[in-house]
């Protein structure tokens, strides 16, 4: 046999050995997986839905990924718990607590807030707290037990019925918090200036009720006011017809309410930011691959009069997005207090077996650039401290000085339309509302 052919019959024959065993590897792989019971499985599906979209896998090779998989699988499984116990043991060293496994329940109450219903609990609305990964509260729901009992945003969870929010994680936290109307529950607390405290809540239906609207009328000026408590799904619907509804009342100016708003569908935020933007970016997101994805604003939008934006320590994810692109675009001032800082997104997952898995697959930065992921936004203007506990009502002071920025900035306003039609000098000057007083100061 000539030197070449023989040479090329051995790299042929070398290939198929290769061939013949990886065969055998996929074989014996799929024997295996069928093999697998329905906990398993579970197991399984949680590992490739983290491994495919998860924002940093750098991590995976820090925390030996694949080891994890393998050593959660060789656990007798034999209940959906002991499956549930074992995912949440593997998701554990990633060190992201929205990274996380949803059983049934929790699933199902996630996807109906996210909807707009009702749920039964006490109303807090929880996340991790940047340097020590602490549970505490973004904000309290609006007319919830929480609320009621003055729970302000900021709060530690120290226990919860006496066990450890920490050992627990959030979505355990979360369900021990959720429960039949009328039962109780105790938790101990330590407020943001570090005072501990131990309250009973009863638990309640809350109705979530996420866009609310009304006039604000002085002896000068009719402004319109519009607060959003969450982004779920509804949410963009509700915001166009509240605008057309304060267009119809000749509303001559605009007060965005984000207090409280611990975020919800990244979706809905970006549809309300895109009512009040033109052809404007409204976020940039970096994915696994650190493509960076600049999303821009319509051409047509819903309300294009003045505004102003109140925020707050519980001002989160979604309503930072919107916030930040208000803000960064000029369309409108951010006044209250810094915000929560968090600047990630999960995708949401339905797992064979009707729980979920939460998934950080994505992080997002404002149209200048800021990263708000363990930072927050600072408004442009602070407001006076101890914040009201009570948003939107009569003995809001925060919602006064909205209200007094904004009757300033229409009579600035008016006064420069009247120098333009006399033609006087000075017309046209830009107006710096920074300078406006406030109604607390």
């Amino acid at each position: 046999m000539p030197p070449t052919v023989k040479s090329w019959f051995k790299t042929v024959q070398r290939l198929l050995i290769a061939l013949c065993s990886v065969a055998i590897c996929f074989l014996l792989n799929a024997q295996a997986i069928h093999a697998l019971n329905d906990g398993q499985q579970i197991i399984l599906e949680s590992w490739s839905l983290v491994n495919q979209g998860y924002l940093d896998p750098t991590k995976f090779d820090q925390i030996h990924w694949r080891r994890l998989r393998q050593k959660a699988l060789e656990q007798p499984i034999t209940t959906s718990e002991e499956a549930y116990a074992a995912i949440e043991r593997m998701l554990q060293p990633l060190g992201d607590p929205y990274t996380r496994l949803l059983r049934p329940i929790d699933y199902v109450a996630l996807k109906a807030s996210n909807l707009g219903s009702e749920i039964n609990g006490v109303g807090l609305q929880l996340g991790a707290r940047n340097d020590d990964g602490q549970i505490v509260v973004i904000s309290p729901l609006e007319g919830s037990p929480a609320a009621d009992a003055g729970v302000a945003s900021g709060t530690a969870l120290l226990k919860v019925n006496g066990e450890s929010p920490q050992n627990l994680g959030l979505e355990a936290t979360a369900a021990r918090l959720r429960g039949e109307v009328g039962s109780q529950v105790i938790v101990e607390l330590q407020t943001p200036n570090g005072e501990n405290q131990e309250i009973t809540l009863e638990r309640r239906s809350v109705d979530l009720r996420p866009v609310r609207t009304r006039r604000l009328r002085n002896e000068s000026h009719t402004i319109g006011y519009l607060r959003i408590t969450q982004f779920s799904e509804g949410v963009p619907r509700q915001v166009k017809e509240a605008l057309e509804e304060l267009s119809e009342k000749e509303v001559e100016g605009l007060v965005l309410d984000l207090r409280n708003n611990s975020g919800g569908l990244v979706s809905s935020g970006l549809a309300v930011a895109d009512a009040f933007l033109s052809n404007k970016p409204i976020v940039e997101t970096r994915n696994r691959e650190g493509i960076n994805d600049a999303i821009p604003a319509g051409l047509e939008t819903l309300y294009e009069g003045p505004m102003v934006t109140i925020v707050n320590g519980g001002t989160a994810s979604a309503s930072e997005i919107l916030a930040g692109a208000l803000q960064d675009n000029g369309r409108s001032q951010l006044i209250g207090s810094r915000t929560f800082g968090k600047g990630l997104i999960q995708s949401l997952s339905k797992l064979s077996d009707g729980s979920g898995l939460a998934v950080t697959v994505a992080s997002y930065l404002t149209p200048n650039g800021t990263d708000i992921q363990n930072q927050g936004i600072e408004p442009d203007r602070l407001l006076d401290l101890p914040e009201p506990l009570n948003p939107g009502t009569s003995e809001d002071r925060w919602l006064q000085d909205a209200e007094l920025l904004m009757s300033s900035t229409l009579d600035l306003k008016n006064l420069e339309k009247s120098a333009q039609k006399e033609n006087l000098e000075g017309s046209g000057s830009i107006i710096d509302t920074s300078k406006i007083p406030m109604a607390n100061q």
